[in-house]
């Protein structure tokens, strides 16, 4: 019966996510991310998250279907928030059967119009604690993580959490 409780309760986690703060090594934080040329995004690299402006990262992964609905969420948001920085961070390795080309490809073809970037070491994944994917993180001007959430974020939720902020 106990593996049917951890059954139900997993579910309900990939559902639902996870919420809050968790164990965090914010110290490490800013990491300065590969970023992409592709649309509202060009190569070089950003500090994640943006110093003195509040944040919204995103962190994704190409094959997560959930990540896709996520980036159409912020995309629908972002708009409501032009004081805000948005930047999406996939921890992939880019290789030869995963290219850069491959990432901008999913980026332009899930509506991302901002700063994408890069971060095959897992840097940012460890730094906020991160324990699934997609994962959302809002930082506010200081550098304070004030939101962390895995799974899929609401709008709602979303921007109350901004609304706290700005």
């Amino acid at each position: 019966m106990t593996g049917l409780g951890l059954t139900g309760g997993s579910l309900w986690v990939a559902q639902n996510g996870l919420s809050g703060i968790r164990s965090q090594n914010t110290d490490q934080l800013p990491v300065r991310v590969e970023t992409l040329d592709t649309r509202g995004s060009s190569a070089g690299e950003t500090p994640v998250p943006t110093p003195g402006t509040i944040t919204v990262v995103d962190l994704f992964a190409t094959w997560c279907a959930p990540c896709d609905d996520q980036l159409e969420i912020l995309d629908s948001i972002r708009p409501e928030y032009t004081d805000v920085s948005f930047i999406s961070v996939t921890n992939e390795r880019p290789s030869e059967t995963l290219t850069r080309a491959d990432i901008g490809e999913w980026w332009n073809r899930n509506g991302g119009a901002w700063t994408v970037g890069i971060d095959p070491g897992s840097e940012l994944l460890a730094a906020f604690g991160a324990d699934g994917l997609p994962y959302i993180a809002i930082v506010d001007e200081r550098g304070t993580v004030q939101f962390g959430h895995s799974g899929l974020a609401g709008k709602e939720t979303l921007r109350d959490e901004l609304d706290a902020l700005v």
